[in-house]
């Protein structure tokens, strides 16, 4: 009756190790859109898109990504790679069930991370002009007139 509950324990381990590599995956989706879209978007990592577009990355490891448009300025974001809600979820998972070797897996293939921002939004500017936040806010009021003395 021992050999079955070690056996049955040793099993329960297996099976539950690697608990956010089986859930979440290593690869997760990732939404990219620019203001004006259509714009050319280059990963660091080497995929490329035009604006919007959705693409199927790597959890790990973060990356920049540069926007290109004729007229408008070239802009690079910074896309960070770390450990989140469902992530550092399944991470407990692995402490409590005892997955020390999932916990391993988990840690080193990046699963328990997540790609941020996401979705990564950018609103291009005109070459020569200013962002359009600014463009439309409106002048600071004067200053209300004082009587001298």
């Amino acid at each position: 009756m021992r050999l079955v509950t070690i056996g049955s324990l040793a099993a329960a381990c297996v099976l539950l190790s690697a608990c956010a590599t089986v859930t979440r995956g290593t690869r997760q989706t990732f939404k990219i859109d620019s203001t004006p879209t259509e714009a050319k978007v280059e990963l660091s990592i080497g995929e490329t898109c035009i604006t919007p577009c959705v693409l199927k990355l790597k959890r790990r490891p973060g990356f920049s990504a540069t926007f290109t448009k004729d007229g408008y300025e070239t802009q690079t974001v910074k896309v960070d790679s770390e450990i989140h809600g469902g992530g550092a979820v399944a991470g407990a998972g692995n402490l409590i069930a005892g997955g020390i070797i999932g916990g391993i897996v988990d840690g080193s293939n990046g699963s328990l991370n997540s790609l941020s921002p996401n979705p990564l939004t950018v609103t291009l500017i005109p070459v020569g002009g200013a962002p359009a936040a600014a463009m439309t806010q409106a002048p600071a009021p004067a200053e209300p007139a004082t009587g001298g003395r």
